[in-house]
Parts: C-alpha cells; structure tokens; sequence
C-alpha cells in the first residue's frame, strides 16, 4: 500500500508541473532534467502499476525507479530557482527601464493569467499598446503575448491565433519605437506569441523601409511575405515601386515587378507609371515595351507619366514620328487642370531628359543615342506643330549641351 501512495503522490507531483506557469518555463529554459523526469514517468507508468499488482519482483524495480525519479525532481528544483534568478535578473532589468503606465498594464495583465487564472480584459492589451513608449516596453508586450499564448491553449483551448486588426498595432507599436527585428516577428507563420501574418503588417513595415530609403529591409520584408505565404496587393506593388525608385534600384524593381506579375497582381496606374518612368529613364526600351503591354492589356488610356514614357522610348528607338502621335493623343484627352502640369513635362522630356539617358549607358553608346536625340527632339516638335499642336517648348537647353551629348 505504500508503493501505492508513493505512486499517487508522485502523480499530483508530475500532474502540478504541468501547470502553464512551468510549461512556460519549460519552453524558456528546455531544462533537461525536467523534461527527462517526465518522459521516465510517461515510459514507465503503466508498466509501473502493472509489475506492482503481479509481482513482488516488480516491486523492487518500482522503488528503484522512485528514486531515480525523485532524484531527478529534486535536480530539476535546484534548476528551477537557478532559472528564477535568473529570469527575475533579466525582467528587473527591462521592467527598470520600461515606462511606468506599461509596467503597470503588464502587471495587471499578468496577475490575471498568473495568479487569478483567467483571461485579461482586451482593453489591457490595447492601452499597452498605445502606451509603448521604448524598445523595453515593446519587450514586456511581446512576453505577455507569450503568456496570453499558453494560457489561451492551456486554459480556454483557443487554438487561434490574435486576429489581424491587433497585430497590425502590434507591428506599427515595434516601428513607433524603433523595434524592427521585433515588428518583422509578426510576420511569421509560427510562433512563440500567437500572432496573425498578414499583408497588411508587411505594408506597415514597408513604409518605414520608403520613409528611410531602407532597401534592406525592403528586401528582408519580401523574403518573409513570401516564406509566410502573404497574398501580395496592388498596395504592395506601389510602396515597394517606389522605394526601388528612390534608391535608384533599377534591377530591384524588375525582380519584383515580375514577382506581382507573375502572382497575377492588378498592378494600378500609379505602380506603372512609376515603372515605366524608370525605364525610360535608364534607357532600357525592351523592358518599357513589355511593361507597356502590360498596361494596355487593363488600361485603354494611357496617364500623363505613361504617355511621355512611351513618347521617350519612340525617340531612343529613332521613331520621332510615333513619339509625336503619342503626345498629340495627350493632348486631347488631358484635362484643363492639369495643362499646366503637362506643358512642364513636355518641357522637361525636352531638357533635362535627353541629358539624363545619355548618362546612363555605356560609352559605346553614349554618342550614338546623344546624335539621335539631337536629332529627333526637334523632329518631333516640328511634327507636334504640324499636327496643329502649338506648344511653345524651348529647345534651347538642348542645343546649348550640344557639347556634353556629344
């Protein structure tokens, strides 16, 4: 009868270290001896009542294995206060310089899934998240996420995850404060904190990547949208469009622009314009071709941006001509209000333009291209006045760089 109680008071023992509180420290610490005192218990449990009810052998081998399994309880004490000291170590620090308005949510929070056992109010959750002032208040946020996690599976049996509204805060609380490697976790399909990826987190952390022209993390933002499975957006396209084009990132914006392409995004007016400017910028008339059939292939008419884009790719292909056609079917159908705003463009594709292209190649065919242009610009204009176009463009910066194109 003894072996008996013996064994049922190591079943409350092994039942209580199965509380949220240790699997939480079990997932912080993965202390070996624990974890091999409960997979003892687990091997020889039922074989362990069966022997003692058989034989009296058996009986001996179950003391034995009683003291191997206390021994190991009481290793696993001795690792459990060493990892307390050693987590109150860490937590003081973070804690000392978390604000107090967090500190005091989070402690509330925590007594609620600690101590009190059950589920924090939301409005918790969500005044910590307007309150994270630091990288260290962002810290207690994602440790509570941790702990809601647990006691959400182990308490209520919530299997799901924190919807996407939250976690959309969460990520732009980790940019508030400078905290990016923590604001790129919740982009990931499986973790510690029960967090939601979703496209719309990634665009967050993308227009911090545009307001610091940060194209590393445009790149690590991409990698995790596509290892996590993210559906891209025609908001996508236009954020990360724009970064490359800022940073001057032609082959970026080329390996992206066929990435959306290819996962058959709606890319909108703004992200093509955006596009085909920058090939026409650099030159690269093949690339502008394609990017314009994808254009007329959703769109009947063309913008102002995708139009010029056009007219300049005409001009380095020696089509002065079809460059005039294009900009005479601008000036139909562009509106009164914006006149103003295409006459300066007409000025500038005349400019600065030409000076800009010619930069861009290599020197073989600089002169070449430098010789069509001078050329063809003028051969342009007089077909616009032809056309009954009127345009008073001057050419004079033009001519006046004669030296430089050549």
């Amino acid at each position: 009868m003894q072996g008996v109680m013996k064994a049922h008071q190591l079943g409350r023992v092994l039942r209580h270290s199965s509380s949220p509180t240790l699997l939480y420290s079990l997932s912080r610490f993965q202390s070996p001896c624990i974890l091999e005192a409960n997979n003892e218990y687990c091997r020889n449990n039922s074989s362990l009542w069966r022997g003692y009810f058989t034989s009296g052998t058996i009986y001996g081998n179950y003391m034995e294995k009683d003291s191997n399994l206390r021994r190991n309880v009481c290793q696993c004490q001795k690792c459990s206060m060493m990892f307390r000291a050693s987590f109150s170590t860490e937590a003081g620090t973070v804690e000392s310089s978390a604000t107090e308005s967090v500190k005091e949510l989070y402690d509330k929070m925590l007594k609620c899934v600690v101590e009190q056992k059950s589920a924090p109010p939301n409005a918790l959750l969500w005044s910590l998240l307007q309150s994270c002032a630091n990288h260290e208040d962002v810290n207690l946020l994602f440790d509570i996420l941790r702990r809601l996690r647990i006691f959400r599976l182990s308490n209520l049996r919530i299997h799901e995850n924190f919807n996407c509204a939250l976690c959309q805060e969460i990520t732009k609380a980790c940019l508030r404060v400078g905290a990016i490697d923590l604001g790129k976790k919740v982009l990931w399909k499986h973790s510690l904190y029960g967090l939601t990826p979703n496209i719309g987190s990634a665009h967050h952390l993308l227009l911090f990547a545009k307001k610091h022209n940060d194209v590393k993390l445009l790149v690590e933002v991409m990698n995790l949208v596509k290892k996590n499975d993210l559906i891209l957006q025609p908001g996508t396209a236009d954020i990360v469009f724009s970064i490359c084009s800022q940073t001057d990132n032609w082959d970026l914006i080329c390996k992206y622009g066929k990435r959306f392409v290819k996962a058959g995004v709606k890319l909108r007016k703004t992200s093509l314009d955006t596009w085909m400017e920058f090939a026409s910028k650099i030159g690269d008339v093949d690339a502008l071709w394609k990017i314009e059939k994808i254009r007329s292939e959703t769109m009947k008419e063309h913008t102002l941006a995708s139009g010029l884009s056009c007219a300049k790719g005409f001009l380095i292909d020696h089509k002065p001509e079809d460059a005039a056609a294009v900009i005479q079917l601008l000036n139909q159908t562009v509106p009164d209000s914006r006149r103003q705003n295409f006459i300066v463009e007409l000025q500038k594709l005349v400019a600065d333009w030409p000076l800009e292209v010619i930069k861009r190649q290599k020197d073989e065919r600089k002169k070449e291209l430098a010789a069509t242009l001078q050329h063809d610009i003028p051969t342009m204009l007089n077909a616009l006045s032809n056309m009954g176009l009127k345009l008073n463009v001057n050419v004079e910066d033009l001519t006046r760089n004669e030296a430089i194109l050549s």
